[in-house]
């Protein structure tokens, strides 16, 4: 593996350069970072893997916490295409490295042969509400400290919820709270969870390349008929639905990779 930093106007982002072969630049979710894109990405058909650990994530600067958004996200994975890649690329990713794929298919067309859209957690409007408790973990890291932050949301109605219907998600919720820079953390949560793609659906419609939608149940962030509306927006996509990390992580991981498999053994020859 070989993690390598990228100067975007002077500000060292971090990124993963693996494999050999067409390329793929594949980005993780909110919160997330290359480990997260290890733990599903084939270990075949034989191709170059990047992976960029956006600002504020992994080993990457923040820079002003005002930039924190998918556009800017969009901007530095083109700006990194466009430096280290030899051509277009397949561009996909889960969660936010989703949203981030769309919306580089629609704004840098020129740059994306295929698109991978796994578990989306939005379609075109910015804050939907699936986003609200990422956007309650933003509010309580930003209104107190940490110990007390992650009290409260122990105890609230969301995470009783989510450890009933998306343990999965209430895993990954917790997560935020193990940050050691809970102020960053905060502005970029709530910045994130307030945000979209920027795409509306009639650009979605005109999307022309090869597109695999993943999608999973028991998943209140990630809704399952949003992986399947998306499909069906986007001419010719492929929707596939696998088992959800709440049901068996595993399993999950396994049937990611042999779904990604197959689309990049058709889309990367």
């Amino acid at each position: 593996m070989s993690l390598r930093d990228f100067d975007r106007s002077g500000l060292a982002l971090r990124y993963e350069d693996v494999g050999a072969g067409p390329t793929v630049i594949f980005q993780h979710g909110l919160g997330g970072d290359v480990a997260q894109v290890r733990e599903v990405f084939p270990a075949t058909p034989p191709v170059r893997r990047l992976t960029l650990e956006c600002r504020a994530h992994g080993g990457s600067e923040s820079g002003p916490l005002s930039d924190l958004s998918i556009a800017t996200f969009t901007d530095d994975v083109a700006a990194l295409a466009e430096q280290v890649a030899p051509g277009p690329v397949v561009a996909g990713g889960i969660s936010m490295g989703a949203a981030i794929s769309l919306r580089l298919a629609v704004q840098r067309p020129d740059l994306v042969t295929a698109l991978v859209l796994a578990r989306p957690a939005w379609m075109f409007a910015p804050a939907p509400d699936n986003m609200g408790p990422i956007r309650l973990v933003g509010d309580l890291l930003r209104k107190h400290a940490l110990p007390i932050a992650r009290d409260i949301f122990e105890q609230s109605e969301t995470a009783k919820r989510l450890a009933r219907d998306a343990p999965g998600n209430l895993a990954s919720l917790r997560g935020f709270f193990a940050n050691h820079e809970p102020s960053t953390r905060a502005a970029l949560i709530g910045s994130i969870a307030r945000d979209g793609p920027g795409v509306t659906e009639s650009e979605a419609r005109a999307i022309s390349v090869p597109t695999l939608v993943i999608g999973t149940a028991e998943d209140t962030i990630h809704p399952l008929y949003f992986a399947e509306a998306l499909a069906a927006i986007i001419p010719g996509a492929r929707f596939v639905r696998i088992t959800s990390k709440s049901v068996d992580p595993l399993l999950h991981a396994e049937e990611f990779a042999d779904v990604l498999s197959a689309f990049l053994d058709e889309t990367t020859v």
